[in-house]
């Protein structure tokens, strides 16, 4: 037993620490002047007239960002102009305004100095029919004037929540998506991937299978686990290791 939780504190800590040592996250940081423009990795909507759907991640804010990533969701209908961007943030919440924001904006700006990447790409016809299915289930979010960093819900459980009433998006959110598995008053549900089921108790403890995302342990919000399509281990603070 010794051996055993000796283990698990080796796989949850050397993750942490080693974002810690590589200098990942810019802890002098300031969110006022942090950089948050585009990243310019998205096409250019002058340029690119088909529909788009795109879901980013990057490294959360200050220390937050050893442990967990913040995720979003952007699409641009065929011939549109601009990009609709929809994320949870918690500072509004902690501003007495609602957390989940939806604006026109660049779908890639740095998340607080964090620059972001693409998880999810889907284009052109297959886009354009999802588009409409987004709208209609970010209107069915259940936590629109509720944010909690951990274990939810926060950014992470919004993402997860589109990805499980849309299954063909086939979205992977990371391992370090903390508050995905934050469940919406139940206990099983979709995995965000629509591939496969999970157990949750309120993102503290939980298990789930899937095709695409292997087999995922969660323990008081954190992943261990093993993907499947392609072949990686997930531990907390790195997330997926190839």
């Amino acid at each position: 037993m010794r051996i055993l939780l000796l283990i698990i504190l080796i796989l949850t800590c050397a993750g942490p620490i080693f974002i810690l040592l590589s200098g990942i996250i810019d802890f002098s940081a300031d969110y006022r002047t942090a950089n948050n423009n585009s990243a310019h990795i998205a096409p250019l909507p002058e340029q690119y007239h088909d529909a788009i759907i795109q879901v980013y991640t990057a490294r959360a804010f200050h220390w937050r960002g050893l442990f967990a990533v913040h995720t979003w969701i952007a699409f641009k209908a065929k011939n549109a102009t601009n990009y609709t961007v929809m994320q949870v943030v918690g500072w509004r919440y902690f501003m007495n305004e609602p957390p989940l924001l939806i604006r026109k904006d660049f779908p890639d700006r740095f998340w607080f100095n964090q620059k972001p990447t693409i998880i999810l790409d889907i284009r052109g016809e297959k886009a354009e029919a999802l588009i409409p299915k987004i709208i209609d289930a970010v209107k069915q979010y259940p936590y629109l004037h509720t944010y909690s960093y951990w274990p939810g819900p926060n950014s992470n459980t919004f993402t997860a929540y589109i990805g499980r009433a849309i299954p063909e998006l086939g979205l992977v959110l990371p391992g370090t998506a903390i508050g995905k598995d934050y469940l919406t008053n139940q206990f099983w549900a979709l995995m965000p991937s629509g591939t496969g089921y999970q157990f949750s108790l309120k993102g503290y403890f939980g298990i789930g299978i899937a095709r695409k995302e292997g087999i995922e342990v969660n323990l008081l919000g954190l992943v261990y686990g093993i993907h499947l399509s392609p072949l990686r281990i997930v531990l907390p603070g790195f997330g997926d290791i190839p």
